[in-house]
């Protein structure tokens, strides 16, 4: 399994509100909303990270 990165994110208490709803609508965690959502972003915006070999890590 890859490694993972952890940050502190600070948002408004009623956004993280919103974002609990829509994660339990889709049977999701907060985190994985999160992460579904910045993935989302970034093929959209064509900015989606390419595949490194295990191998170069």
């Amino acid at each position: 399994m890859a490694k993972k990165k952890s940050f502190v994110l600070r948002l408004d208490p009623e956004v993280f509100k919103a974002l609990e709803k829509w994660s339990a609508d889709e049977f999701r965690s907060t985190n994985g909303q999160i992460e579904w959502i910045i993935q989302k972003a970034l093929h959209e915006a064509k900015r989606t990270p390419k595949k490194q070999n295990s191998a170069n890590e």
